[in-house]
């Protein structure tokens, strides 16, 4: 009987402070995502009320859908260049607001502040840059780079996609790269510098390896961002010229909506959960086994 009574205290206690928060997160994500595999088995449109059953004629649609992959294998290298580049754009600003300077807590607010605008304003912001404001240094410096719009060329305008994201994402990276430089000890530095090491050596062989966790939790958070990128891409190059900046999720969205084939969308949607979920684990793994060595 006592037993019975502690286990349900106990029980009751998990209802009263975790029970809301569990019942948010099944109804935002465990419901919604339930109901979106069970749409990949069916020829829904989006829009009928009936939603016929199709069984795995999407995932053999998904398979003979070159375009589709076409764009996922687009996005995987947008992503590497992006995630890459972000993170070298912010662990040197968060080195540089770190190191003493005057004017510090100004820069790291001015860094920060593109995160704060929304992709959709940022895409069409740049849109400007590369439309506009690239002929008129094209003009002004007869640099053949600058001579046309970068929107389109297929190629210029993958890199503005790139340049737009780092831009974006690097000032919040940054914030977690100050606080992991912050956590390292100044004893461990101070002893470094005694033991004969300049600033560089102690930061690769002091700063760097203690601070294995934070590259790993801003590589994940930059990885899984870049996957789906989506308002940056419709705003700034709309996937053009000719779908050939169209990202994942943008032909996702595409596929379900603009074309009504629901069920191929959610199939495609899946895909890219589970190419996005196997990059960022096996990420975060090896980021882990690194901190564990450090």
């Amino acid at each position: 009987m006592q037993n019975q009574n502690k286990f349900h205290y106990k029980a009751m206690m998990f209802l009263s402070f975790a029970g809301p928060a569990v019942i948010l997160f099944s109804a935002v994500v465990i419901v919604p995502f339930l109901f979106g595999l069970y749409l990949t088995f069916t020829g829904w449109d989006g829009i009928s009320s009936s939603i016929p059953f199709v069984g795995l004629q999407n995932y053999v649609a998904l398979f003979q859908d070159g375009s589709f992959w076409v764009s996922l294998g687009r996005t995987i290298l947008y992503a590497f260049v992006a995630v890459i580049l972000a993170n070298v754009v912010a662990f040197g600003l968060a080195y540089l607001v770190t190191s003493k300077i005057k004017g510090s807590n100004f820069f790291r607010a001015a860094f920060f502040t593109p995160n704060l605008i929304g992709g959709i304003v940022l895409g069409y912001i740049w849109q400007f840059v590369f439309k506009q404001a690239i002929l008129v240094i094209g003009d002004a410096t007869g640099f053949s780079l600058f001579s046309t719009s970068w929107l389109s060329d297929p190629i210029k305008a993958f890199w503005a996609l790139i340049i737009v994201t780092v831009w974006q994402l690097s000032g919040y990276l940054m914030l977690i790269y100050i606080a992991g430089l912050m956590g390292v000890s100044d004893d461990l530095k101070e002893a470094a510098k005694i033991d004969g090491c300049d600033e560089k050596k102690t930061t690769r062989y002091i700063t760097l390896p203690m601070m294995a966790g934070t590259f790993t939790i801003c590589f994940f958070l930059a990885i899984t961002r870049a996957f789906v990128t989506y308002d940056v891409n419709i705003s700034l190059t709309e996937g053009g010229p000719y779908g050939s900046t169209t990202l994942a999720a943008m032909y996702v969205y595409n596929m379900a909506f603009s074309s009504k084939k629901y069920g191929l969308g959610q199939a495609e949607a899946l895909i890219l959960f589970l190419v996005i979920a196997i990059i960022a684990v096996t990420q975060a793994f090896i980021g882990k086994s690194k901190e564990v060595e450090a």
